[in-house]
């Protein structure tokens, strides 16, 4: 039985991308994602490639996470790399600015839902062992402070201490971590922020060449496919073209 990619958060961006990348080298695929028809119609393209399966799914719902894994086909049931992909960044406006609803909503998601399904999975993926691997979609955001992230950098540094720790308990097991941080990648992520402002997510990207969500699913497909002995502890990955922000100082006047 080949071993499946689990990928959450595939209807769109990173994930999406993705599942293109590991159907186009043949391994069978669970798509999760909260949008039913974005699933489907991925399915509908990709089965042509390989098998795949579909589940709509909010991963910040502990309970519908379980029910999702233990109701996979039997065929589907042998998943031996996870794509934490799920995520979003909310309320781009100063902290003091913002409403709390926003950051629970980034909390619930970005590191709930990232806790519930690793948790859910970790059985099958421990079963797999050797050359099993986990790929946490963090962000350059949780090692590098700049104005406007306040929660969404804080869950993403989350990510990368979570992957860490993760990696130290599984000890033995075969099964690798990684936390796989971008920067500036051209996706829906803005829009999303934004709340649909799609001038501001022309503004950011406009005039530069930002990475593409196809750049990333190659750096997981890479990470995914090394040799059983390697593990990648973290990849942070930005486009020529970004680099860090400057430290800001308040004068007079």
């Amino acid at each position: 039985m080949s071993n499946c990619v689990f990928i959450t958060g595939a209807t769109s961006g990173f994930g999406h991308a993705a599942a293109h990348r590991f159907a186009e080298a043949g391994f069978p695929l669970v798509l999760t994602g909260r949008r039913r028809e974005r699933l489907e119609a991925l399915q509908k393209e990709l089965s042509a490639q390989t098998q795949v399966h579909i589940a709509e799914l909010d991963v910040s719902d502990e309970t519908a996470v379980q029910k999702v894994v233990d109701e996979l086909p039997q065929e589907f049931r042998r998943v031996g790399t996870l794509i934490n992909n799920a995520g979003l960044a909310l309320a781009p406006e100063p902290a003091q600015q913002v409403e709390l609803g926003d950051w629970h909503t980034m909390i619930d998601t970005n590191v709930k839902g990232l806790v519930n399904v690793t948790h859910a999975l970790l059985p099958s993926l421990i079963e797999v062992g050797a050359g099993a691997s986990i790929i946490n979609v963090g962000s350059t955001a949780g090692q590098w402070p700049y104005q406007g992230s306040h929660v969404y950098g804080a869950t993403k540094a989350f990510v990368q201490q979570f992957s860490y720790n993760l990696r130290c308990d599984l000890l033995g097991t075969g099964v690798r971590v990684t936390d796989l941080a971008p920067g500036m990648a051209e996706t829906e992520f803005t829009l999303v922020r934004t709340k649909g402002d799609q001038a501001a997510s022309d503004a950011l990207y406009g005039g530069t060449t930002p990475m593409s969500a196809a750049d990333i699913a190659e750096q997981m497909f890479y990470i995914a496919t090394l040799p059983a002995h390697l593990n990648i502890n973290r990849v942070e990955i930005q486009p020529v073209r970004q680099v860090w922000a400057g430290m800001k100082v308040h004068r007079d006047g």
